[in-house]
């Protein structure tokens, strides 16, 4: 399994895949075994997926861009299972979602088709609005491809874009909040891919600390100070893969298996973060949220 995190602080996605697979009786260390491998350490990812390859694992579960595609290109028989925050048929991992083909299959979380969903919910929350900036890694493959949908995004709504640029192996995030306010961004949107993922209390409160309203990809910003998410829960999600490591070692080909997308989406906010920055909720929009943190 490649995931984001460390092998110290695995993270909430690693937790719930691995509650998935003790729902259906597989205990680690004691009638199963898994190799993880973190992107965070550094390690290129085709050698992460070769490693696990040579080690002879019986399924692959990704959940990165890179990743997946350094597995595609390295295997067209070992069984991939794929959490993916992509269009994994326009992404061409797969033929189509209900008959995937080859040797790979999971579920697609829809990060990026949700992305105006994402801008129109910050402009609900702050109507003022008139310019946002995008906190994206410039080095991130996925990243790269969220910059250019909230392009997309800001110009159907009329919103002014400001991009907020961060890279390995020392990302100015101080820095990138600091050309927001030069650039009088009213608003920050966060794009997620591990080096955010990675660095997201120091974001949220940066954000704070600049008094600027943020909506990110995942609850886990929110929870670790940010204003407001919209997006599948991650959780349900990797748990779900459990599912289908359970049908591959039990003999169901990757190819067969239909691809998931999410049915429900949760829209978070944190009020403890909108008193923070001086910022009055619509009581509309927080009767809309699936969860406030106060």
């Amino acid at each position: 399994m490649t995931a984001t995190g460390n092998s110290k602080s695995p993270g909430p996605q690693v937790e719930a895949f691995q509650q998935g697979l003790k729902d259906f009786g597989y205990i680690e260390g004691k009638n199963c075994l898994i190799e993880y491998r973190y992107e965070s350490d550094g390690t290129p990812h085709r050698a992460l997926v070769a490693e696990l390859l040579q080690l002879g694992v019986d399924v692959l579960v990704i959940a990165s861009l890179p990743a997946i595609r350094a597995a595609k290109e390295a295997t067209k028989t070992a069984p991939i299972v794929i959490i993916t925050t992509q269009d994994p048929v326009a992404s061409g991992y797969i033929h189509s979602l209900s008959r995937p083909g080859g040797n790979i299959t999971g579920l697609t979380r829809l990060t990026r088709e949700l992305s105006v969903k994402r801008l129109e919910l910050l402009t609900e929350i702050v109507p003022t609005i008139s310019r946002v900036g995008v906190l994206w890694d410039t080095e991130g493959q996925s990243a790269a491809i969220g910059f250019k949908e909230y392009e997309v995004a800001t110009r159907a709504l009329k919103i002014g874009l400001q991009s907020l640029e961060v890279r390995k192996p020392k990302p100015d995030f101080a820095g990138a909040f600091r050309v927001a306010i030069k650039g009088r961004s009213n608003a920050v949107i966060i794009v997620r891919n591990p080096l955010t993922t990675s660095n997201q209390k120091q974001i949220a409160d940066l954000a704070i600390k600049n008094r600027l309203p943020s909506i990110n990809e995942t609850s886990d910003f929110v929870e670790s100070g940010g204003l407001a998410s919209y997006s599948s829960n991650d959780a349900d999600q990797f748990k779900r893969a459990a599912v289908y490591v359970d049908k591959i070692l039990k003999g169901a080909k990757p190819g067969d298996l239909p691809v998931e997308q999410p049915t429900k989406f949760e829209f978070v906010i944190n009020l403890k973060t909108a008193k923070q920055i001086g910022l009055m909720i619509p009581p509309t929009m927080l009767a809309r949220a699936d969860k406030v943190i106060k």
